[in-house]
């Protein structure tokens, strides 16, 4: 295996990677200072420079999440620690010389869990295939994801949105060093699933994120993970009883308080939200301050979100995935009334409606999948595509094998086309059933849409964009194709509906 080493120059100093299969990596360069010891709960600071090679070989931490969680392989797992602000580069060998089109990605796991360096995220298909691809940490859980700034005293600041504020400091690291790397700074795409997905959603209504990305991709975005500061701020005093002070000592003890004690504490207040069906999920964004000045669907509704090309979507059982692993959707008929119980009768009666064969064990599913994910691609897409080119796609591709084993084109199954995974030894075992043509087929087609898009911001001839009244929707599958309003009477259900009360 041919393997040599390589150095690229940025702003803060030399970093090395490797070059192997045909592309350069550099795993683990900092682009901001460790958020430890008084800078716990602060917004991320500019990376120190440092003199001499900083080694970029292998993945160091990432942020502190449930051990299981960080699994790199049979029996490896990655360590975890607070000094985890880092992204991954990724760069063709054979750049010949044109700056190349940046794809920034931004991992899923609920605001809870995952990691840059997870192998699915390896993105060196995608660089092959002439891109500078960049995958990102950003803090998770109690330490970026849940907004305790309502805690601060007049000691101890803790500031709101840090995940955010992460993210447009690595954006402001691509900006000012992609170059270097063969990338071009102003043409950048951020790309993200699941929470990843939600995170680039929110970014689109970010102020200071303006300009520093020029199209975005938000595969599976959640709905119900945007609060308001009333809001953040009721599930922080809560937070605070659960570690055991009262909420004037709070500040601190979470200053104190290890790692490992925050992601318990948090664990145990997703539960009570779970148990009470708040759909109140206390982690993501808060909006109404200076970072996330409006609630992102009202930001794009107003045409003041970032006006920028859009690629949205779902798959297309996405709630599936729920039923076997991290039960949190409601995916059956007790958790369905459970959480339609507060709602309108009118708006209950509506959306049961709108699910023919409900409470069938598969409308259940299929009900959990659109209200968790589906109605947000719905509301993003009607939102934006007033105001911006906005394209909206459903993944409807499964081999066999997922098929059998009761997942289908459930939820993340996407990743394994656009991180070309069915070109690898699990995409054999995959398609072992006879299915590696058509999964070929179905990957080559969203890479090439996910290119052009990167490039231009259109996703190349034959997907209109998401207008009313066509709103068409590419459908993926073994045959691509493009359906417009698939289903009006799902899509028209969920409208306006809420669980904040």
């Amino acid at each position: 295996m041919h393997e040599h080493t390589v150095r690229a120059r940025t702003a803060a100093g030399t970093v090395e990677g490797f070059t192997r299969d045909g592309v350069h990596r550099w795993r683990s360069i900092p682009y901001a200072r460790p958020p430890v010891g008084p800078l716990r709960f602060r917004a991320p600071q500019p990376v120190q420079p440092w003199s001499g090679v900083r080694h970029c070989h292998a993945f160091t931490k990432c942020a502190p999440q449930e051990r299981r969680y960080t699994i790199l392989g049979p029996g490896k797992f990655q360590p975890r620690g607070e000094d985890c602000l880092t992204l991954n580069v990724v760069t063709p060998e054979d750049a010949r010389g044109q700056a190349l089109p940046v794809m920034v990605f931004v991992h899923g796991g609920g605001y809870i869990l995952g990691s840059s360096a997870t192998p699915l995220y390896d993105g060196a298909a995608l660089a092959r295939r002439g891109c500078v691809y960049v995958s990102v940490n950003y803090r998770l859980g109690a330490l970026g994801c849940l907004d305790l700034s309502s805690l601060s005293t007049a000691e101890i600041t803790i500031d709101s949105n840090l995940f955010l504020r992460d993210l447009v400091m690595a954006l402001r690291w691509v900006r000012d060093n992609i170059a270097v790397f063969g990338g071009d700074p102003d043409n950048v795409t951020l790309f993200g699933e699941s929470a990843g997905a939600h995170a680039v959603a929110t970014m689109m209504a970010v102020p200071q994120a303006k300009d520093l990305f020029s199209q975005a991709i938000s595969e599976s975005p959640a709905s119900g993970m945007v609060r308001s500061r009333e809001m953040a701020a009721d599930f922080a005093a809560r937070f605070a009883a659960l570690l055991g002070v009262r909420r004037q000592d709070a500040a601190h003890t979470l200053m104190q308080a290890s790692p490992a004690e925050l992601v318990g504490a948090q664990n145990r207040l997703i539960d009570e939200g779970v148990r009470d069906i708040l759909g109140a999920f206390p982690l993501g964004p808060a909006f109404g301050d200076d970072c996330l000045p409006l609630d992102p669907l009202d930001a794009m509704r107003r045409g003041e979100a970032h006006r920028i090309p859009l690629i949205v979507g779902t798959n297309a059982e996405e709630g599936r995935l729920f039923t076997r692993f991290l039960r949190m959707l409601p995916t059956t008929e007790p958790m369905i009334e459970a959480l339609l119980a507060e709602v309108d009768p009118a708006a209950r009666e509506r959306i049961t409606r709108a699910y023919p064969d409900y409470p069938e064990p598969s409308a259940c599913i299929r009900l959990g999948g659109d209200f968790a994910f589906g109605s947000a691609a719905w509301e993003i897409a009607e939102a934006h595509g007033a105001h911006a080119p906005t394209y909206l796609y459903r993944y409807d591709y499964s081999p066999r094998t997922l098929r059998w084993s009761g997942l289908g084109a459930t939820h993340a199954t996407e990743l394994l086309a656009v991180f070309d995974v069915y070109r690898t030894r699990l995409g054999g075992l995959l398609t072992a059933a006879g299915d590696r043509r058509s999964a070929l087929r179905v990957s080559n087609e969203i890479q090439r849409r996910w290119r052009s898009f990167s490039r231009t911001g259109s996703p190349g001839d034959g997907w209109p964009a998401y207008t009313d009244p066509d709103r068409a929707v590419m459908v993926f599958d073994r045959k691509s194709h493009v359906e417009f309003d698939p289903h009006p009477e799902r899509r028209m259900a969920w409208q306006g509906f809420s669980l904040a009360r």
